[in-house]
């Protein structure tokens, strides 16, 4: 039983050397695709500081609650 358990945990480790052995990845992307990249980041942060002020308004409307929408008429 053991010598199955070290057969097959050799014959796994054998076949796993290879990958260890190989380089990184090759990242060839020049200044345009960090700038593609960069470009449309800018879009999406662009389009979540109007969407925050829209929810930071919908929470204080909600707590704030008819309070803030009421009219006060005097009696003369």
């Amino acid at each position: 039983m053991k010598a199955t358990l070290f057969a097959a945990l050799a014959l796994m480790l054998s076949f796993a050397s290879p990958a260890f052995a190989a380089p990184g990845a090759a990242d060839h992307s020049g200044i345009l695709v960090w700038a593609f990249i960069g470009f449309f980041a800018l879009i999406v942060v662009a389009q979540l500081v109007p969407a925050f002020v829209i929810l930071f308004a919908a929470v204080r409307g909600v707590f704030q609650g008819r309070q803030a929408g009421e009219i006060k008429v005097r009696n003369h």
